[in-house]
């Protein structure tokens, strides 16, 4: 078994190109050598991806010599047309040469559509180091990615120049050659080390010593390797000043990819630069900086005067990068001090009329626009959910307020910051404590798993200022097409429901649409206000669907939402059709669901040949007692009598256990009343008992019309 070794190298990649090509790689070679027949050994063979800002290498092991010999069929064109008179046609020459047969290798078979020619081919394996040189080139330049660019004279593309190739079959050296314009790039065993603590060449004697002999030129190949490094370096410098580093995720993944061989190394900062909100320092050092900052304790939300750089340099001169590096922050921070002092000279509510000047979107108008809009959604936001009048207050002054850091100075360098700054900027203005985390919590969450606001008066806003861009932007026709979705607008409506879900605010969604759509196009002419509406409440409804299907299943998602007038209700309050939709998740899980499943159905689908309304739950009025030929009728008409007033508790509390529980012990009277000693024929000849016996089985449909649409539960 062989192992081969392909390295790519270049100049500085971006960072964010390494581990997306190493993912392409994994996904793409694999599926290349299945597809070429080039086996792995189930024991030895493997694929070892490794990448650094300047190379990405792939060791494949347990490669066999050669491809097995095989038995191809090929079909080729219908027998007709291959033979005339019994002599071959240029169809059959053709398609011998094409082969690589004699015409009298082919034979003619039956099939389903007629005789068609067949030639049966034995192929003899082509050696793996053929194979691996035809392969290569296809594996630098089929990967994908931004911001490619061309060098020297050449057409090739590649997102930095590539410097030199090693491609090694254990100890052979494999020829491949680049092209690009006048430059060749010609493969070899030779390698590069470190630029500054090796900068000789590296060569290379066997593919299986690739990481061993990089090791020794001071480049760690494996990402996962320099990223336990980096944690265990950056922990223990931070130690050393009784501090805690602040490693995210993100930052990490990055620096990783941006070092060969790995040095953290602690800086200092003057203590004065404290007294900026600690988000502005923090966003300094991992934004601009890729700096980790250093807290007191893990669980602090203050910071010590230090922070973290990851070096790719000689860690003999860590002392002078530390020193240039402090030169770096201080300027950066002084930057941001000046900005913070700047700005906190005017109170935060003199910056709201320069909105006028920054354009929300083209036909839209500027943002002050918006925040006006915004500010009417959430006066009708508070009527609905009857919050208070000091609420009521507070969520008008949010509001207001809530862009006005979008023209701040620090913004205006650090636009991550929006809302950070506004809540920081109200306090400082004498602003309320509910108002400033307001404007802060009005963006949250930011993402997918970002945390939601948690004080009513962001949530309020939150949801004001999602609506008014939902209605504006669909407004003017752009609605989201496919994956396309420039204004976020599906990040917007999921953001909504998740926080009405997540603060349980009964709040009428197509009530609320449907008012904000009547002001905003009572002063907009062209606007339909029927579309308007439309549009927005089928687009709500996919969202929660959507959301739904994250945890339930299809068919119970499909059953709580239901047809056009149950989904009005479940829209009415999303709160309620997420629990229904939960709590049907859990009784299929536990085997309750299949209990009432055959009854409820049963029942439904008779009950669609009646005419009684889905609203009806009491019995009284709606059947006549008079008319019951069987006992099993007045059974099922007790039954539904005892079911009501369990249906009613279930609807005002939202426990839907109370529901199961009277369907439950419905089943045996229904069962009874289709099958038992007793049964019935439900569409009995005189009219008057067959709406009679419609109408019970309809009462039961309602019933479990509150919980689900049963006729669209798949049965398990």
């Amino acid at each position: 078994m062989a192992t081969f070794l392909l390295e790519v190298g270049t100049e500085e990649l971006p960072a964010s190109f390494v581990s997306e090509a190493l993912a392409q790689w994994k996904a793409k070679i694999p599926a290349d050598l299945e597809a070429h027949y080039l086996s792995l050994d189930p024991e030895t063979g493997g694929l070892a991806l490794y990448g650094t800002p300047r190379r990405l290498a792939v060791v494949i092991s347990g490669l066999s010599d050669r491809q097995p010999d095989r038995e191809e069929e090929a079909k080729g064109p219908p027998a007709k047309a291959a033979f005339k008179a019994g002599k071959p046609t240029k169809a059959a020459e053709g398609f011998a040469a094409s082969r690589g047969v004699a015409v009298a290798d082919l034979e003619i078979r039956d099939t389903e559509k007629g005789e068609f020619v067949f030639v049966q081919q034995k192929i003899l394996g082509r050696a793996t180091a053929e194979l691996l040189q035809e392969l290569v080139p296809n594996w630098i330049f089929g990967l994908e990615g931004n911001r490619f660019m061309r060098w020297g004279d050449g057409d090739l593309r590649f997102p930095r120049p590539i410097r030199w190739l090693v491609t090694l079959l254990d100890d052979q050296l494999l020829p491949v050659t680049i092209e690009n314009g006048s430059e060749v790039c010609q493969s070899d065993r030779t390698s590069e080390g470190h630029r500054v603590l090796h900068p000789d060449p590296i060569e290379i004697s066997q593919a299986k010593d690739y990481v061993s002999a990089l090791q020794a030129g001071y480049v760690s190949v494996d990402p996962a390797v320099r990223r336990e490094t980096i944690l265990q370096q950056v922990a223990a410098v931070a130690e050393s000043v009784s501090g805690h580093a602040v490693v995210s995720e993100d930052l990490l993944s990055e620096v990783v990819d941006l070092v060969e061989w790995p040095t953290a190394i602690i800086g200092q900062f003057d203590d004065e630069f404290l007294a900026l909100p600690p988000q502005v320092t923090v966003t300094e050092m991992e934004s601009h900086q890729r700096y980790f900052p250093v807290r007191p304790a893990a669980n602090s939300d203050e910071l010590l005067p230090y922070f973290i750089t990851v070096s790719n340099g000689d860690p003999a001169k860590s002392e002078a990068i530390a020193r240039g590096n402090e030169r770096v922050i201080r300027a950066r921070l002084s930057d941001g001090k000046f900005f913070f002092d700047a700005d906190r000279k005017q109170p935060l509510e003199e910056y709201v009329n320069r909105l006028g000047n920054v354009t929300f979107q083209a036909q839209l108008g500027s943002v002050l626009d918006k925040v006006h809009r915004v500010g009417k959604v959430a006066a009708l936001l508070c009527r609905q959910l009857d919050l208070s009048a000091e609420q009521t207050e507070q969520v008008a002054r949010a509001a207001l307020l809530c862009k006005a850091d979008l023209v701040t100075q620090m913004v205006g360098e650090f636009p991550e910051l929006q809302g950070y700054i506004g809540q920081k900027y109200a306090l400082s203005s004498g602003e309320p404590q509910a108002v400033a985390d307001a404007i802060y919590e009005h963006y949250l969450p930011k993402g997918a798993g970002d945390s939601l606001p948690q004080s009513l008066i962001g949530q309020v806003v939150g949801i004001a200022d999602r609506l008014d861009t939902l209605v504006s932007i669909f407004s003017i026709g752009k609605l989201p097409k496919g994956s396309t979705d420039p204004f976020a607008l599906r990040r917007a409506a999921n953001a909504i429901v998740n926080i009405v879900w997540d603060a349980g605010l009964p709040l009428d969604l197509p009530a609320v649409i449907a008012q904000i759509v009547q002001d905003f196009a009572s002063d907009r002419s062209g606007v339909s206000a029927t579309k308007l509406t439309e549009q927005l409440t089928d687009f709500f409804e996919q969202r929660v669907r959507s959301l739904l299907q994250e945890d339930i299943d299809y068919d119970l998602v499909n059953a709580v939402l239901g047809e056009a007038a149950y989904r009005q209700r479940a829209l009415a309050d999303v709160r309620d059709v997420r629990d229904r939709a939960t709590f049907l998740q859990t009784i299929r899980s536990d085997g309750r669901l299949s209990r009432i499943y055959e009854t409820v159905n049963r029942a439904s689908k008779l009950a669609a040949q009646g005419d009684l309304n889905t609203e009806v739950l009491d019995p009284t009025g709606q059947v006549n007692p008079a008319l019951f030929e069987q006992p099993s009728e007045q059974t099922f008409y007790d039954s539904l009598q005892k079911l009501v007033p369990q249906t009613q508790a279930a609807q005002a509390e939202r426990d839907y256990g109370k529901l199961l529980t009277g369907l439950e012990q419905a089943a045996p009277a229904v069962a009874d009343f289709f099958d038992g000693p007793t049964s019935v024929l439900v569409m009995a000849e005189d009219p008057d008992i067959r709406q009679n016996r419609l109408n019970l089985l309809s009462l039961l449909r309602n019933h479990a019309l509150v919980l689900a649409d049963f006729g669209a539960i798949v049965k398990s």
